[in-house]
């Protein structure tokens, strides 16, 4: 990664101030060459779910196995939607089935009216970014490398940064305060910059949805508010939707906009995530004998 950038070695934090006309990003798939002239972000549009059921395929004469059924949803462009759930609730198989890595079982999927599941691997790589969970090796690849392979579906055969793709690493590496570790082996990073390094490369990519799992997962406190003002500051820029799962469900009432909620059982309720804090919701899918939501404040409390 030749690419030089500018940083102020932040040590861990995001800011929802730096690293202005930042894009979106991610993907494994390869696009289409792209031309000469400057990348520009992607046209935004809400994410619509209608009728989607999810789960895994059985084998022959074998009943699919349903992990979520009828869902009739909505993430508006220009604002981040929380999806919130307990453990083994379905909230990663709800994301990898919008991103088209394992089969819907039924229902649709479109994205500003287009269906995602009628856009072949190549053309998909283009208008949304993932970041998932699973670890990869990421052999001797540097922070800088690994952003940039954000670019790939933009890029011509010849694989050649353009200034264009050099700006939108550049930008996305500002956006989360790494700067500092483009040449910082990723084999060398903590659970933290490793995560954040991940964030940069799909907010690389220019896409018209962000999906993020568990994105603050290694972060602690203070940087999973930031990270989720860094969001909502970039679904408001780009005008997309932006849908990242969570079990910091009091980050999520401080910070978030909209929210999907799993519980209680496969049930799937929608709305503001303030509104689903008040109505109790959110206490009806994770409160237990031990353990109660308190709306007021936002907060678990100990019963």
């Amino acid at each position: 990664m030749t690419n030089p950038v500018g940083g102020n070695g932040s040590g861990g934090r995001f800011d929802d101030g730096a690293g202005d006309g930042v894009v979106a990003g991610g993907g494994d798939a390869v696009a289409g060459e792209a031309g000469d002239g400057v990348v520009g972000a992607a046209a935004g549009g809400d994410l619509v779910l209608v009728g989607l059921s999810v789960g895994y395929p059985s084998g022959w004469r074998r009943p699919d196995k349903v992990i979520l059924s009828g869902l009739e949803l909505r993430a508006a462009a220009g604002r981040v939607t929380v999806l919130m759930g307990p453990n083994g609730s379905g909230k990663s198989t709800l994301l990898r089935s919008i991103a088209g890595l394992q089969r819907c079982l039924s229902g649709t999927v479109t994205l500003a009216g287009d269906s995602l599941a009628g856009l072949d691997p190549r053309a998909r790589a283009a208008r949304l970014a993932v970041v998932l969970t699973e670890r990869f090796d990421p052999g001797l690849l540097r922070g800088g490398d690994v952003v940039a392979l954000g670019r790939f579906p933009h890029q011509r055969r010849s694989g050649t940064l353009r200034p264009a793709d050099q700006q939108a690493v550049a930008d996305a590496l500002a956006a989360v305060h790494a700067e500092d570790m483009v040449d910082v082996m990723l084999a060398r990073m903590s659970d933290g910059q490793r995560q954040r390094i991940m964030i940069a490369r799909a907010l690389a990519q220019e896409p018209a949805l962000l999906l993020l799992d568990e994105p603050s997962a290694f972060l602690d406190a203070p940087a999973r508010i930031e990270l989720l003002a860094v969001l909502r500051r970039i679904a408001a820029e780009r005008g997309i939707p932006v849908v990242a799962s969570t079990h910091d469900v009091e980050a999520a009432v401080r910070m978030g906009q909209d929210g999907w909620l799993i519980g209680p059982g496969p049930l799937c309720t929608s709305g503001p995530v303030d509104t689903l804090a008040s109505s109790g919701a959110i206490g009806a899918a994770f409160d237990t004998s031990a353990v109660a939501f308190e709306p007021d404040s936002g907060m678990f409390r100990m019963r």
